[in-house]
């Protein structure tokens, strides 16, 4: 078996990336190894997400090369895991020799014909099988799994299940021992992750009990709903030194009826009072968020209600969707009624809208120096994250600053670009 190889394609966020990390765990604690390309793989695993129905058109495009590479390798096996429909499971099934729920990857050994009896990773929750890290530096930590929102356009409910909280004793283990290790950023996940709820451990109480773990490392997390977002939350964010000062909060449209045929129980006024409380509270806070334009019935006039919030917010970054129909989902019985070519406009202006406010809270960095954390090298220059996320490009003046990567540095910004900082190690 060690002559076998694999290799992972993964789309979708971060929780996404997380499982693939337990998936790779999996294949290597039975005997495969990482494949440097596609074309040394043995298996190839699609870890798909099922949010938007261009991700799923992603996976449709990978069919071509699959055919040639088995061509080429009869042994060659694919599997596809992750967030996926019974509608796409049937779809996909001519085309994977295995679709497997990622809830049910301790068993990923019987497909592959292994005895399971040495194996480390089984296990009936997934979520305890221990990761292989991508990252020295950066850790992804789902504190929880599922959802019980049922936003009408979300299929994550029904792919991912109920709600889940894990053992707070078990994820500050994890992290000590991540953090003995060198890892310097951790990111808590969950996708309703401020419901996470463990007796009498709220999201919160985590948050401060990651928070006191010693070490140099930062603390990010996502994604919160903001009906789910307490003021306990703002000042624990705001007390806590090792919570960097980003926040992703979706608001997914800036119009009250649309939200509502959204099923977001939250109006645009509860919303904007919740961005003051926190600026309030946290003011080098930089926010993002999620947005869906052409929601079924979404009208110029209440697509200019997002516009106008957009413009009142001043987001430093926005994760734009155009919206795209998913079976199983209650939205996917409304008519999809705005033609592709107005959700490209309506993208198109929210993009530039965004662009003028993130160079705008972007130049306010100018001369300042930033704690920055570095995560890659490319040619002659370093890129990082500040504690805001903001992406940095920079030189080093000296000869000797040697390997960098995966270390807190100070940066001087020189210059503010709409998407990124530029500035100089010294």
């Amino acid at each position: 078996m060690s002559d076998m190889k694999y290799f992972i394609i993964t789309f979708g966020c971060q929780m996404n990336h997380s499982d693939s990390e337990r998936v790779a765990a999996v294949l290597e604690n039975t005997g495969y190894e990482e494949a440097s390309s596609i074309n040394e793989a043995d298996l190839i695993v699609v870890n798909m997400c099922s949010v938007r129905q261009s991700a799923v058109d992603r996976v449709y495009g990978l069919f071509p090369r699959f055919k040639k590479l088995k061509n080429k390798n009869n042994k060659l096996k694919t599997l596809l895991t992750g967030c996926v429909l019974k509608a796409d499971k049937r779809k996909f099934t001519k085309n994977f020799d295995l679709i497997l729920d990622i809830k049910n990857l301790s068993k990923l050994p019987n497909f592959l014909s292994i005895d399971e009896s040495g194996s480390r990773c089984l296990s009936g929750d997934y979520l305890k099988i221990e990761p292989k890290y991508r990252s020295k530096f950066s850790a992804f930590m789902p504190i929880m799994t599922g959802c019980d929102n049922f936003c009408t356009y979300c299929v994550v409910p029904y792919v991912r299940g109920p709600e889940v909280s894990r053992k707070a004793e078990k994820i500050l283990s994890e992290i000590k021992n991540l953090i003995k290790r060198g890892v310097k950023e951790i990111w808590l996940l969950g996708q309703n992750v401020n419901c996470y709820k463990d007796n009498k451990i709220n999201f919160p109480k985590l948050l401060k009990m990651v928070n006191d773990i010693k070490g140099d490392f930062w603390i990010r997390f996502t994604s919160p709903h903001p009906k789910d977002f307490s003021d306990e939350l703002i000042n624990v964010m705001a007390k806590c030194e090792k919570v960097t000062e980003y926040l992703n909060l979706p608001v997914q449209s800036g119009d009250n009826e649309i939200l509502k045929k959204m099923n977001r129980p939250y109006t645009i006024k509860e919303y904007k009072n919740l961005v003051k409380r926190i600026r309030e509270k946290v003011p080098e806070i930089s926010l993002s968020t999620d947005i869906i334009v052409g929601f079924p019935g979404e009208t110029k006039k209440q697509f200019e209600n997002t516009l106008s919030l957009f413009k009142e917010i001043k987001y430093d970054m926005a994760y734009i969707a155009r919206y795209s129909s998913r079976s199983q989902t209650v939205a996917a019985k409304l008519k999809d009624d705005v033609s592709p070519e107005e959700k490209e406009k309506r993208w198109k202006i929210l993009t530039e809208i965004l662009k003028k406010t993130a160079l705008e809270n972007n130049k306010k960095y100018i001369e300042k120096e930033v704690e920055v954390l570095i995560d890659s090298k490319k040619n002659n220059f370093y890129l990082g994250k500040t504690r805001t996320y903001k992406t940095i490009k920079f030189q080093v003046s000296s000869s000797k600053f040697q390997d960098l990567v995966g270390q807190f540095f100070k940066v001087k910004i020189t210059e503010a670009l709409p998407w990124g900082l530029k500035g100089i190690l010294k």
